[in-house]
């Protein structure tokens, strides 16, 4: 994990390809309220070719958004400027063989300086810690 005073950044390695990580994931966030929200888009690769762009044939950087509809609907009601903060994307690629698993985390600190919003400032930061353990059985 890389970390400073306001956020972090997950880190794990496993042997399981991309695509053997992703579905995994799934089935393990499935029950617990998170879905997928861009399967059909997470590939980057394909994403940049359908905009005319070129990557190399090694390129396999997928970013998967998790949402929790039940969860995220409710916050957003409750305040709209939450709306900025609540995407949760892990990203995943192959490096030397391996595939990394990477998530941007925002702490506490950083919740509460951005937003006036004391029960947010703890709600998301567990949020991501039920992510981070979901990605960490999926591995």
């Amino acid at each position: 994990m890389r970390t400073n005073e306001s956020a972090d950044i997950f880190c794990a390695t496993t042997d399981k390809s991309i695509e053997q990580f992703i579905d995994s994931f799934e089935q393990l966030a499935s029950p617990q309220g998170f879905l997928i929200h861009n399967r059909d888009k997470m590939n980057m690769a394909e994403t940049f070719s359908r905009h005319g762009e070129t990557v190399p044939t090694d390129f396999d950087i997928h970013m998967v958004q998790v949402c929790s509809p039940a969860k995220a609907s409710k916050s957003m009601v409750a305040n709209p400027e939450r709306a900025a903060l609540i995407p949760k994307f892990i990203t995943v690629f192959t490096r030397d063989g391996k595939t990394q698993v990477r998530m941007l985390r925002f702490n506490s600190k950083l919740v509460a300086d951005l937003l006036d919003d004391e029960k947010f400032s703890v709600t998301l930061p567990q949020s991501f810690d039920s992510i981070t353990k979901l990605i960490s059985l999926a591995l």
